[in-house]
C-alpha cells in the first residue's frame, strides 16, 4: 500500500512545501489586488498606464522576446568561445564566458532601472520633485556598465594570474591556453 506522501506527490506533482509556498503567494497577490482595488488595476481613461496592462506586457515581453534573445545570445557566445576544456597536464582553463555574461546582465538590469530616465519619461514631474534634469541618466548607465566590464576583466586577470602562479614546476615550460 503506497503511503499518503507518495499519493499526494503523484496527484499534485510536487511536495507539500511547494503547495504551501504557492498558496502563500496567491494569498499575498489576492491581498495586493484587494488593497489596490479593481478600479486602479485597469484605468479606462489612460488604459496603457494601468497596472494590469504593464504586468501582462512585461510577462509577454520577458517570455516571448527577452528569453529567446538571451538564449540565442548565449548560444552564440558559447559557439564563439567554446566550452571550458580540461587539459590533463595543466587542468581546466579559466572560462571567460561568465566574465562576459555577468557585466552584460548587470548592464541590462541597470538599463531597465534607468530606462525611464534615459527616455525622459515624467521629465516635468522629476524636475518639479528633485530640481534635476534627466540628462545624466544615460551617462550614468554607460559609466556603470563600463565599470562592470572593467571589474569583470580585472577579476578574470586576477584569476588568470593566480592560476599561473599555482602551476607546478613540471608544467612551467608548457603553453597555457
Amino acid at each position: 500500500m503506497p503511503n499518503s506522501h507518495g499519493r499526494f506527490r503523484r496527484f499534485y506533482g510536487a511536495g507539500l512545501p511547494h503547495l504551501l509556498v504557492l498558496t502563500g503567494c496567491f494569498l499575498i497577490a489576492g491581498w495586493a489586488l484587494t488593497a489596490l482595488g479593481p478600479d486602479r488595476l485597469f484605468g479606462a481613461e489612460v488604459w496603457w498606464q494601468s497596472v494590469a496592462v504593464w504586468f501582462v506586457g512585461a510577462a509577454v515581453v520577458v517570455d516571448l522576446v527577452l528569453l529567446p534573445l538571451c538564449a540565442a545570445a548565449n548560444r552564440a557566445l558559447v559557439a564563439a568561445l567554446g566550452s571550458p576544456r580540461t587539459n590533463p597536464r595543466t587542468g581546466p582553463r579559466i572560462p571567460v564566458i561568465n566574465h562576459i555574461r555577468v557585466p552584460v546582465l548587470a548592464g541590462g538590469l541597470l538599463l531597465v532601472v534607468f530606462l525611464p530616465g534615459i527616455i525622459e519619461q515624467g521629465a516635468r514631474t522629476h524636475l518639479a520633485a528633485t530640481g534635476h534634469a534627466h540628462a545624466p541618466f544615460l551617462e550614468r548607465w554607460l559609466w556603470l556598465t563600463f565599470l562592470f566590464c572593467c571589474l569583470s576583466a580585472l577579476a578574470y586577470a586576477v584569476r588568470y594570474c593566480v592560476r599561473r602562479g599555482r602551476r607546478t614546476p613540471s608544467t612551467e615550460g608548457e603553453r597555457d591556453d
